[in-house]
């Protein structure tokens, strides 16, 4: 009888056994009633996309519920685990985090993938068939961000062996938290914490363990860091509570940091100590010479600002003091002091200068004096011997014209007429300070209170 092809076949072409034509499309075709309705009018399924491959028939991935953990309901199931760190790649004290590259492997057996092998050797699987089994359900605990690496394909590992024991390996970069106590910055130690643990199953179900206790953590040799030296590195295993869910097993990769000090020195130290040795120069200039002690004091003051600022700006904002502070801070005193102790001299030379103007307003005329210095030294007029001239030394001789009106002051204190109308002038030669003894006490006393305070500070840091 006469068929017609239902729609949406019509441009097929369909050939029986003997390849002959049964009907193309455009029309209609003339077939025998008895092959209407047989199975080869029926397409037939793609076989090749339904077929397991030979790997997944031998270890009978379809006979089995993966989504399961092994030996459920029974004992839990004990993970092995060993870490090859790869790179410790940064150290962020701002952040207070670090970034470690490093291959995990995990360790356990899974009756359901034992098969047969009469060479008893193993088969490795990518990740492909990591999906379709099951695997640890591994984090990192207190993780910022983490990722396993893809290229050129995901990193990942399944070494499955006859009897059912299983490897699980992955290269992971992870950037984890670390608590930092930076009290004793630069010249700190840090030790920081990596720990993985089951996220789902609970010490009742699954058992995690270091493999090979504290050698199950191999570093590479080539790990270096710009600002740290790695000291050691250690595991350990601990039991984590949480209210919800019970107990977990915990296993920590704990590292020891200590800080490089040489770059600090560099950058930091040198030029603090620097700028406070150069704020004491200005204590062998002159003080007359106000346009190079007040600048010179200025920028000094400023220079330990902006040291103090730049190391600050790389730094978290912590609420306590760090060693640095404390270094940066106390040199950022020393130089302050030694632009006050500029203000103390020239205050001092000035009330001085103002208090001898005044005396010499109330002296006598001395026109009649030849040789001011030949009465500074005449017995019969000062009253001193050759002996006290020295005694006169002690109080120093003023500058410009500032010898002579000491001079005129002590002949004014002499004469027995004067004594009584200057009694306030002889209490200023008993008061008056030689404002030059401040500059030489302060190039003692300042270099000499900085280094008892290096050494304290040393000696307690290092």
């Amino acid at each position: 009888g006469q068929a017609f092809l239902p729609r949406g076949l019509e441009t097929s072409c369909w050939m029986d056994a003997d390849k002959q034509c049964l009907w193309h499309g455009g029309g209609s075709c003339l077939v025998p009633p008895l092959l209407f309705g047989s199975p080869i009018y029926k397409r037939s399924p793609d076989m090749t996309k339904s077929l397991m491959t030979k790997s997944e028939q031998l270890l009978r991935i379809d006979d089995h519920d993966f989504t399961m953990r092994p030996a459920f309901g029974g004992p839990p199931i004990p993970v092995g685990v060993d870490v090859q760190v790869e790179s410790l790649d940064t150290i962020s004290e701002v952040d207070m985090d670090f970034t470690m590259t490093l291959y995990l492997r995990h360790y356990w057996k899974d009756e359901r993938l034992s098969f047969q092998s009469t060479n008893n050797q193993s088969m490795t699987f990518d990740s492909r068939l990591v999906k379709k089994i099951w695997v640890p359900d591994m984090f990192f605990v207190h993780s910022k961000r983490s990722f396993i690496h893809d290229t050129t394909t995901d990193n990942v590992m399944l070494r499955v062996y006859p009897d059912g024991n299983v490897l699980y390996s992955l290269r992971v970069t992870v950037t984890a938290m670390c608590n930092m106590d930076l009290s004793r910055f630069p010249l700190d130690t840090q030790t920081c914490s990596l720990e993985i643990e089951s996220y789902a199953y609970t010490d009742d179900d699954l058992m995690l363990y270091w493999k090979k206790g504290n050698e199950s953590l191999n570093t590479d040799d080539r790990i270096s860091l710009s600002q740290f030296l790695i000291q050691k590195f250690h595991t350990t295993t601990k039991l984590a509570f949480y209210s919800s869910t019970g107990w977990y097993n915990r296993l920590y990769i704990h590292f020891t940091l200590r800080r490089h000090i040489f770059f600090f020195l560099l950058q930091t130290y040198f030029p603090a100590t620097l700028m406070v040795m150069l704020s004491w120069v200005s204590f062998w200039i002159d003080r007359r010479a106000v346009p190079a002690r007040v600048p010179l004091g200025i920028t000094t003051v400023l220079t330990m600002s902006t040291i103090i600022t730049g190391v600050n700006a790389s730094m978290p904002r912590v609420s306590y003091i760090k060693a640095v502070d404390i270094y940066l801070w106390v040199s950022f005193v020393f130089v302050f002091l030694s632009v006050i102790e500029y203000a103390a001299v020239n205050y001092l030379s000035t009330v001085q200068e103002r208090k001898e103007r005044k005396l010499r307003e109330r002296l006598p005329c001395t026109c009649g004096i030849g040789n001011p210095d030949d009465m500074m030294i005449d017995p019969q007029i000062t009253g001193y011997g050759s002996m006290d001239i020295n005694t006169m030394g002690n109080y120093g001789m003023p500058e410009n014209g500032g010898r002579q009106e000491r001079m005129l002051a002590q002949v004014a204190l002499n004469d027995p007429q004067m004594a009584s109308q200057m009694k306030p002038s002889r209490g200023y030669v008993n008061i008056w300070i030689d404002t030059h003894a401040i500059d030489k006490y302060s190039r003692v006393v300042f270099p000499g209170a900085y280094i008892l305070f290096n050494i304290i500070y040393w000696s307690i840091y290092l």
